[in-house]
């Protein structure tokens, strides 16, 4: 594992890190790296939630003219 030392860390920052250490029964450095990999973990996306945002964009879609697709479509052909 690697080291890392943090230097200049803020009283108050620290005050905060003991009293959260203290109420989840971890050692401060336990915390750090408990709020570390919390903070950089992949987040998971709401599947329910980016569904919606698909449905209201896509119903804000202009309807498409099929018969003026297929005149483009023809168009330029013999």
């Amino acid at each position: 594992m690697t080291t890392l030392t943090l230097k200049n860390i803020p009283e108050e920052l620290h005050r905060r890190l003991r009293e959260s250490a203290a109420r989840h029964h971890r050692s401060l450095n336990r915390e750090i790296i408990a709020l570390l990999e919390e903070k950089l973990a992949p987040q998971r996306a709401d599947v329910e939630k980016e569904l919606e945002a698909v449905r209201r964009l896509r119903a804000n879609l202009p309807s498409a003219d099929h018969s003026l697709i297929d005149a483009f479509k023809r168009e330029g052909r013999p």
